[in-house]
């Protein structure tokens, strides 16, 4: 039987994992709020604002009315911002299939309230926990969007439809992995971000790869730190949600938050590279409450408070730099 979807959200994600679902075939509906790119999905069948020359499917339907593109939904897999979810969902919930699994494809942690997507889902759409899913892995979105070979994790607590999932995301160039464990799942793919930020300033910086490898392997221990804390699985953090996810990330040039940090190590400022960034770098605006869910659970995460020290509070990026690695020695054994 055809599984039926809505993408709620038409940016460059959004775009792909609905061409993937109708690629597994699935029937989908793609929810965007711009007239011009609901016309040209439907008209022209691409999205040039943010996939220009990637062919999408011709049963791909796209529309502004979101009753129109939940009704009837067995997945509803969500695609907006981070920070703008909760008021997104707020507006959509009258409209949710009552059964319907809601699937988180975003990598962040709300500010304010320092929640992860998936429990900002059961809040506002007042669901229980084993009817939320998140969508996680590696993906830079215009390489799956050409079918070049991927993967990602199905995360749910329940694991009966996190193999749904799995199934209607399958592909023969993508394969999808199932997971129990949604809090690492989530907190691999959002940390990731805030560590690929200070990956690319190091890159922007003139730094090479020696120095990517130490933050990256060092972003990963303060990943797997988090998420202990938090009753996440450590084993999580060595997959495609942790490990997979951060060198994705930090090593593509494709990955927005790597480009935001190169952009800030050359010397822009903030608000220059805000200004020339048309996608959202989502750890921008996630690291504070990262950092403010770690200091909650008294975990130490030195990259992303330097990070949060040089977007908000001013401080040179080299200064930055030299007070990470001259930070007093902790008794970690084998460099982890």
């Amino acid at each position: 039987m055809t599984v039926r979807s809505a993408v709620m959200g038409a940016g460059s994600w959004g775009t792909v994992v609905a061409k993937l679902l109708c690629d597994a075939g699935g029937e989908v509906t793609l929810w965007g709020r711009r007239p011009e790119v609901v016309d040209s999905v439907n008209e022209r069948h691409e999205n040039p604002d943010y996939l220009p020359g990637i062919a999408l499917p011709d049963d791909l339907r796209a529309t502004l009315d979101p009753a129109e593109a939940l009704e009837g939904a067995e997945f509803v897999m969500l695609a907006v911002p981070a920070q703008t979810l909760r008021e997104n969902l707020t507006r959509w919930v009258a409209h949710l299939p009552e059964h319907a699994v809601l699937v988180s494809l975003m990598k962040g942690v709300e500010m304010g309230t320092c929640r992860r997507m998936s429990e900002v889902i059961q809040e506002v759409a007042d669901v229980p926990q084993d009817q939320v899913a998140v969508f996680c892995g590696p993906n830079l979105a215009r390489e799956i969007a050409t079918g070049q070979p991927g993967a990602a994790v199905a995360g749910c607590t329940d694991e009966a439809n996190a193999r749904r999932l799995q199934a209607a995301t399958m592909t023969p160039y993508f394969r999808t992995y199932t997971s129990t464990d949604v809090i690492g799942c989530e907190l691999g793919g959002a940390v990731k971000n805030v560590v690929a930020l200070c990956v690319g300033m190091s890159v922007g910086l003139g730094f090479g790869d020696s120095t990517q490898a130490l933050l990256i392997t060092r972003g990963l221990a303060e990943i797997t730190r988090l998420g202990a804390a938090l009753g996440a699985d450590e084993h999580t953090f060595a997959g495609l949600a942790g490990m997979g996810d951060l060198v994705g990330t930090c090593m593509s040039p494709l990955s927005r938050n790597r480009t935001f940090g190169e952009n800030l190590g050359r010397g822009m400022t903030l608000e220059q590279v805000v200004a020339v960034t048309k996608q959202t770098a989502e750890g921008v605006k996630s690291c504070e409450a990262v950092l403010e869910l770690a200091r909650k659970h008294n975990v130490e995460m030195p990259i992303t408070e330097s990070v949060v020290d040089v977007l908000y509070h001013g401080v040179p990026i080299k200064e930055a730099g030299i007070s990470l690695i001259s930070r007093s020695p902790k008794p970690e054994r084998y460099g982890v």
